[in-house]
C-alpha cells in the first residue's frame, strides 16, 4: 500500500532528480545516451560531408609528420650548452640512473653541432639544418611529456590520447567532427614510411569506437591503393552505366528504410570508393610535378629511401591541396634496433646520420611548398614523435635510452605564433621544467586551432562520453597567433 509518507518521499526524490538534471543540462554536463551532435547531425547518414566548426577556426586541415622511434631532442632542436660543458660527467643528482633498458652512463654532448638558423637565430643541430632554416615559421614546444616509455603505447598516446589499443585516433576524431572538403577522396589519409609500418601500426589511424567511416585510409607512393580499376575489358561507358544503375537501386533501397543510419553510411562508403577510382590516380600522380618541385623535396635523390620519403611528402601536399582534412605522414618504421626508425639505443650517431638525410629535405621542402602555394595559411603542420631520449649514453653503448619526461614537438602554419619557442627542459634536456606540456594539452590545442572544443567533442561509448583528451588537457593559449 502507498502511504502518504512514502508518496511525499518519492515525489521529493523525483523533483530533486529533475532539478539536478536541469542543472547538469545547463552546464552541458548531461549526456543523454547519444553522441553530442554539435553541428555533426549528418555524420551518420553522410559521414563525408563537410560539417561546421564550433567556433571560428584558424586552420582547415592538419598535416602531421610523425617521427616514429623517438627522436632525440638533445641532438636536434633542444640546444643545451651545459651538456657540452658536462660531457663525460654524471648527471647531477642522478649519478646511478636506471631507465627503460637499464643503467645509464655519463652525460654525452650533442652528436652534431648546433648553429643559429633563420633570422630569429634559433639554435638547431646540423642533423636537420634545412628544417632549422625554416625556424622563422616554426613554433617550437620544448617541454612535452608523455605517459609511457614504451614505443607502441607511446605511439598510441600521441595518436589517440590513450596507451591502450582500441581508441580513436586524432585524425578520426577530427574527421568525425568536421567531415571532408573533398567528396572524391578520403577525409583522413595515413602515409606510411617507405621502410615500413610504424610500431603501433594501424592503431595510429584507427577509428576505434567511432564509426568505421572515420578510420584513416593508408596508402603511399610505394604502397598504392590496389584494385582501382575493374579487371577484364570493361569499357568506361559500361562501368559508368553500371555505377549509375547501382546508385539508383541503392537509393530506392534506402528510401524503404529511412531511419537506417548504418545502411546510409555503408552506401556512402561504397560511393566514395567508386569515386576514388577516378580521383586517386590524379591525386597520387607525383610524377606530374615539375623537376624543380621534385628537387625541392629531394624526390630526385639517388638515396632510394630519401627519394621515396620526398615523394610521400609531395603526396601529402597534393592531398592537402585537394581538401583532405587530415594527413598523417610517417618518418620511421617499426622496432629494428634503430635501423629503420629513430630508436637510437646502440649506434645513435651512425643510424641518425642515415635517418636525418631521409627526413630533413623532404620536410623542409614541404614547409617551403605549402608557404609558396598559399596553403600554410589554412594548414596546420604538426611535427611530433612519441617521446624523447636521455642526455647520456646507456652504459656500455653509443646510444640514448627512452625519456618520456622531455621531448620536443613543433607546429607551423595556420594559427600558431611564429617564430616562437615555448617551454623548456632543465640544463641537460633531462626533464621538462618550464610550461610543462602533456600530450592532452597538445591535442587540445590542435583541436582548438580547428575550431573545436576538446571538452565538447565527445562520443558516447559504453556509458561514457569519450573524448580525445580523456578528462584532461588545456589549450596552450600562449602559442596561438
Amino acid at each position: 500500500m502507498l502511504t502518504r509518507r512514502s508518496f511525499l518521499t518519492s515525489t521529493y526524490d523525483g523533483l530533486r532528480g529533475i532539478a539536478l538534471a536541469s542543472l547538469l543540462s545547463e552546464r552541458g554536463l548531461l549526456t543523454a545516451g547519444e553522441p553530442q551532435e554539435i553541428g555533426r547531425k549528418n555524420y551518420r547518414t553522410n559521414p563525408y560531408t563537410a560539417r561546421p566548426t564550433q567556433f571560428e577556426p584558424q586552420a582547415k586541415n592538419v598535416l602531421m609528420v610523425f617521427c616514429a622511434g623517438a627522436l632525440s631532442q638533445v641532438d636536434t632542436f633542444d640546444y643545451k650548452p651545459e651538456l657540452i660543458r658536462y660531457d663525460g660527467k654524471p648527471l647531477p643528482g642522478h649519478e646511478n640512473l636506471t631507465s627503460f633498458q637499464g643503467e645509464n652512463g655519463n652525460l654525452t654532448r650533442p652528436l652534431w653541432p648546433f648553429r643559429p638558423r633563420g633570422n630569429v637565430g634559433k639554435m638547431v643541430s646540423d642533423l636537420v639544418p634545412q628544417i632549422g632554416n625554416h625556424s622563422d615559421d616554426i613554433c617550437y614546444l620544448h617541454s612535452l611529456t608523455t605517459k609511457t616509455n614504451t614505443h607502441g603505447p607511446a605511439e598510441n598516446v600521441m595518436s589517440t590520447g590513450f596507451t591502450l589499443d582500441g581508441f580513436p585516433s586524432m585524425g578520426a576524431w577530427i574527421t568525425y567532427a568536421l567531415g571532408s572538403d573533398n567528396q572524391d577522396l578520403p577525409s583522413f589519409v595515413a602515409i606510411e614510411d617507405p621502410r615500413g609500418m610504424p610500431q603501433a601500426g594501424p592503431n595510429n589511424w584507427a577509428s576505434g569506437f567511432l564509426p568505421a567511416a572515420f578510420q584513416g585510409t593508408p596508402f603511399s607512393t610505394t604502397k598504392p591503393i590496389r584494385y582501382l580499376k575493374p579487371s577484364g575489358n570493361l569499357s568506361t561507358q559500361s562501368d559508368q552505366a553500371a555505377r549509375s544503375a547501382l546508385n539508383r537501386m541503392n537509393q530506392e533501397h534506402l528510401a524503404q528504410f529511412p531511419g537506417d543510419h548504418a545502411l546510409a553510411a555503408r552506401i556512402a562508403s561504397y560511393e566514395l570508393a567508386a569515386r576514388m577510382q577516378m580521383s586517386i590516380p590524379d591525386a597520387v600522380a607525383v610524377n606530374s610535378e615539375s623537376q624543380h618541385t621534385l628537387a625541392l623535396y629531394g624526390a630526385d635523390s639517388t638515396n632510394k629511401n630519401k627519394a621515396a620519403f620526398g615523394r610521400n611528402c609531395i603526396l601529402a601536399r597534393r592531398l592537402i591541396e585537394r581538401g583532405v582534412r587530415f594527413v598523417q605522414l610517417f618518418n620511421g618504421a617499426y622496432a629494428s634496433g634503430g635501423k629503420l626508425n629513430w630508436d637510437g639505443h646502440s649506434q645513435l650517431q651512425r643510424q641518425y646520420t642515415i635517418h636525418g638525410e631521409i627526413l630533413d629535405q623532404g620536410v623542409a621542402g614541404l614547409l617551403a611548398d605549402l608557404k609558396q602555394r598559399g596553403l600554410a595559411e589554412s594548414t596546420l603542420v604538426v611535427f611530433c614523435t612519441e617521446f624523447g631520449r636521455m642526455p647520456m649514453f646507456q652504459l656500455g653503448t653509443y646510444g640514448r635510452d627512452h625519456n618520456p619526461q622531455a621531448f620536443t614537438c613543433w607546429l607551423a602554419g595556420a594559427g600558431v605564433k611564429t617564430p616562437f619557442t615555448y617551454g623548456a627542459t632543465d640544463a641537460f634536456g633531462f626533464q621538462s621544467t618550464e610550461n610543462v606540456i602533456t600530450v592532452h594539452d597538445f591535442h587540445a590545442t590542435i583541436l582548438h586551432l580547428l575550431g573545436l572544443d576538446h571538452e565538447q567533442l565527445t562520443f558516447y561509448h559504453n556509458g561514457i562520453g569519450r573524448r580525445l583528451t580523456d578528462v584532461h588537457g588545456s589549450v596552450i593559449h600562449d602559442i596561438l597567433a
